[in-house]
């Protein structure tokens, strides 16, 4: 009768394959000196790893966590120098680190009272004010698709208004409103009075009252901007956002373009807004090219009513010899046969 041995004998243990685990001394050796002890430099200026013997590089983009100026905190502890985010000059002389209470409190109302008590004591209400501010043009800049240079320009028109009290009793949303309209002409990317309404649901008359303050006390030419009212508040500048929206080729921009340049030169159609006068100004290359694009599209991306596109229209119609060059006409490109007369009466 034979019994199971519980443990191998001696012998047998013997055969055992050994485990093998991880080598925990793994050492960075170059490929091409194999120096047992390799000299490796880190190059956080260019951020390579070189080998010191040869000049191997033997990896790149290493991160340079030294501090960006000369501290001796090695010599009393950890060096805080990379602490939170990149400083904003918009915000000079204000805390720019937040502190942050957990939620986690087990359900007794504490972290409420302390998120309280540490906004209290960390910003004045006017710091509050600006920052709130602030977060409102960038959000609104974001919706609206517009680049972080106009909301910095609006950011700094902003401080400047708060700073000097200039409108005092105004919304700040209005405030904001007139800010980011002043600063897409500044920029050159001119926005309508009715487009910024609609974004910040501004009223336009409380915009335009903003507007005109901020206006007079920037010292900005008539037309919000301090460039030329021509180059920036021109119908052509507006003609571009809306022929894309209409899905309408760069032949069409291009002529239409020339033909509102050479209305201005002639007079035609002074004193109406420069969304009526692009509105119009498609509305007539649309028929002159031969491009079917109906008045209703027409006046749903310029924002003004079928009727008043037409008026616009009478007007190019009416002096449409002026306005159409005859090479246009040579080119095959124009017809002046195209333009409809019953859309005149």
């Amino acid at each position: 009768m034979s019994y199971a041995q519980p443990f191998p004998s001696s012998k047998t243990a013997k055969t055992v394959a050994p485990s093998y685990g991880p080598d925990l001394s793994v050492r960075l050796i170059c490929p091409e000196c194999r120096d047992p002890n390799p000299n490796i430099v880190e190059e956080f200026g260019s951020g390579d790893l070189v080998c010191g013997n040869c000049g191997l590089v033997l990896g790149d983009r290493v991160v340079d966590t030294r501090s960006e100026w000369r501290t001796f905190a090695n010599d009393e502890g950890d060096d805080p120098s990379r602490v939170g985010a990149a400083s904003d000059p918009l915000l000079e002389g204000m805390e720019q680190l937040d502190t942050l209470i957990s939620f986690k409190d087990g359900g007794s109302g504490l972290a409420r009272e302390l998120q309280r008590a540490a906004s209290r004591t960390q910003s004045s209400r006017a710091e509050r004010n600006i920052l709130t501010a602030f977060r409102d043009i960038s959000n609104w800049c974001d919706q609206f698709s517009l680049p972080k240079t106009i909301s910095d320009i609006a950011k700094q028109l902003y401080k400047r208004a708060d700073e000097e009290k200039l409108l005092r009793g105004k919304p700040l949303e209005a405030v904001i409103a007139a800010c980011i309209f002043i600063a897409c002409r500044q920029a050159h990317v001119p926005r309508s009075f009715r487009e910024i309404c609609n974004l910040t649901h501004v009223s336009k008359k409380v915009l335009g009252q903003c507007y005109k303050a901020l206006e007079q006390a920037f010292n900005l030419a008539p037309g919000a901007a301090s460039q030329s009212s021509g180059s920036t508040t021109g119908p052509e500048n507006l003609l571009v956002r809306y022929c894309n929206h209409l899905d309408l080729s760069p032949q069409v921009q291009s002529i239409c373009h020339d033909i509102i340049v050479t209305a201005r030169k002639h007079g035609i159609g002074d004193g109406r807004s420069p969304v009526s006068v692009a509105g119009g100004a498609i509305h007539f290359t649309c028929h002159l090219l031969g491009k079917e694009k109906s008045i209703r599209d027409i006046s749903a991306v310029a924002g003004v009513s079928e009727g008043t596109i037409r008026l616009v229209y009478r007007l190019y119609y009416a002096e449409r010899t002026k306005l159409v060059k005859q090479k246009w006409i040579d080119e095959g490109k124009a017809d002046l046969n195209r333009l409809p007369i019953e859309s005149i009466k």
